[in-house]
């Protein structure tokens, strides 16, 4: 027979919301990043001038701030580059973009080509948790299909590689 005491304490410990994963710098800075590029494609304010309203911001010191300043300032000065990358594998002009999307996935390209160190299911899985948090209801799922093309694209042989070679066992 088994002891009701035990059966309640888990019954218990079910019940108590767990609490969310803590953001690690890397997202926060791709976070700021957002907020900037968002900035500056609404407003078309100088790069300068919204790095340094990011920085004021709550919470600045906690983000990546090496990986922020290349997410920003790379995203701007490579805009037409990256949104050429896009144009690719979006179904309409990328200035027809929501801000948020277009932000998102600016740096998600910028990321697919320049911070190799960063698995490119990493830096999809990023993007999508970015769109999740501040974009449209299905904004994520666009950002996946659109960045999953362009990883293909951008690191061909990253993508085609086994999964063996990418260090997960093979499925079964």
């Amino acid at each position: 027979m088994s002891d009701p005491s035990v059966d309640d304490k888990s019954a218990a410990a079910a019940k108590v919301p767990r609490k969310p994963a803590a953001r690690s710098a890397r997202r926060r800075s791709r976070e700021f990043a957002l907020q900037g590029l968002y900035q500056w494609l609404v407003s078309g304010e100088e790069a300068a001038v919204i790095d340094a309203h990011i920085r004021e911001q709550d919470d600045f010191a906690k983000c990546d701030r090496a990986h922020f300043d290349a997410l920003l300032r790379g995203c701007i000065a490579e805009a037409a580059g990256l949104d050429a990358v896009l144009a690719r594998h979006v179904d309409r002009r990328t200035k027809l973009l929501s801000p948020v999307e277009h932000s998102v996935l600016m740096i998600g390209a910028y990321e697919l080509t320049h911070c190799l160190d960063v698995p490119y299911r990493v830096v999809i899985n990023e993007a999508v948790e970015v769109a999740k948090s501040f974009g449209g209801t299905d904004g994520h799922k666009y950002v996946n299909g659109v960045l999953d093309k362009a990883a293909a694209d951008l690191r061909p042989a990253e993508v085609a590689a086994p999964r063996t070679a990418r260090g997960k066992p093979p499925p079964g």
